[in-house]
């Protein structure tokens, strides 16, 4: 495959920094990673997908090479964000895939923009009830400590963690989770805050296919199998993929499982 590039847009504000496999000849997919990630952090993912997509990885405010501004940083910002990208680089009615925090705001993005997406696929962000205990104070230092402490390691000493915390990973993944974890800045990301609005008004505003793709709760997936259920129900755009033996990162806990829920949803056209 060919070399990848990289560069920024203005968009809503900020400078926005990306990387990108292809020349815009492909249909494009935009890629949106979780909080603390950064694009590069879906490296195994566009590896496998280059041949086939124009693949655009983007850096999210606070995060990897993209500016921190001033102000909140919930998935009503994030989204914007992606609005103007998709618009800064012509991109015709992308398929936007986001991971957790990303998958907030692409989910916040197909429901403000339907013009601008053309599907959407879900990483474990949604259906999710809003739990008021992940803004409770001593959750949000607990978080931020972990962040702080990992300012003061080393590349080496920040990946040799993630072996420790998760084994399973592949070494392909380790390298650029530990690079997002010394880009991301700690204090801006102090000003996220996951609150939008319910998930059954965003969804009913999405007009383009969407994937969700959720794993099991009890190794850690935030979205619930039965509100999962129930968005597939009420909303016939809707798909589900269950991937199991893996949790919040689904991707990195079952490659292989998620990658053909990915590829038999692109499939569908």
């Amino acid at each position: 495959m060919g070399e990848w590039t990289q560069g920024d847009v203005l968009t809503n504000g900020i400078r926005m920094h990306y990387y990108r496999t292809g020349d815009g000849s492909l249909p494009p997919l935009v890629l949106c990673h979780g909080a603390t990630d950064s694009g590069l952090c879906w490296t195994p993912v566009a590896r496998a997908l280059e041949g086939e997509y124009d693949i655009i990885m983007i850096d999210a405010r606070n995060h990897g090479l993209s500016e921190s501004p001033q102000g909140p940083s919930a998935p009503q910002e994030q989204s914007e964000d992606l609005a103007g990208l998709i618009r800064a680089l012509g991109l015709e009615r992308p398929t936007v895939m986001g991971h957790s925090m990303g998958g907030g705001a692409t989910l916040q993005l197909a429901a403000n923009h339907p013009d601008l997406v053309g599907r959407v696929i879900l990483e474990d962000a949604a259906p999710v009830e809003f739990n008021p205990a992940r803004l409770a104070p001593e959750n949000r230092a607990r978080m931020f400590d972990w962040m702080r402490n990992l300012k003061g390691k080393t590349r080496e000493e920040v990946m040799a963690m993630g072996r420790q915390q998760s084994p399973t990973w592949s070494e392909e993944e380790l390298g650029p989770w530990a690079d997002s974890k010394l880009q991301v800045n700690v204090d801006a990301m102090s000003r996220y805050t996951p609150v939008s609005e319910p998930w059954r008004d965003l969804f009913a505003r999405v007009r383009c296919p969407m994937l969700l793709i959720i794993a099991d709760n009890d190794k850690g997936s935030m979205a619930r199998p039965e509100l999962a259920a129930e968005a597939a129900r009420l909303f016939p755009n809707v798909r589900v993929a269950h991937v199991p033996g893996a949790g919040h990162n689904v991707r990195r806990e079952n490659y292989d499982g998620f990658m053909a829920a990915v590829r038999a949803f692109l499939a569908e056209g």
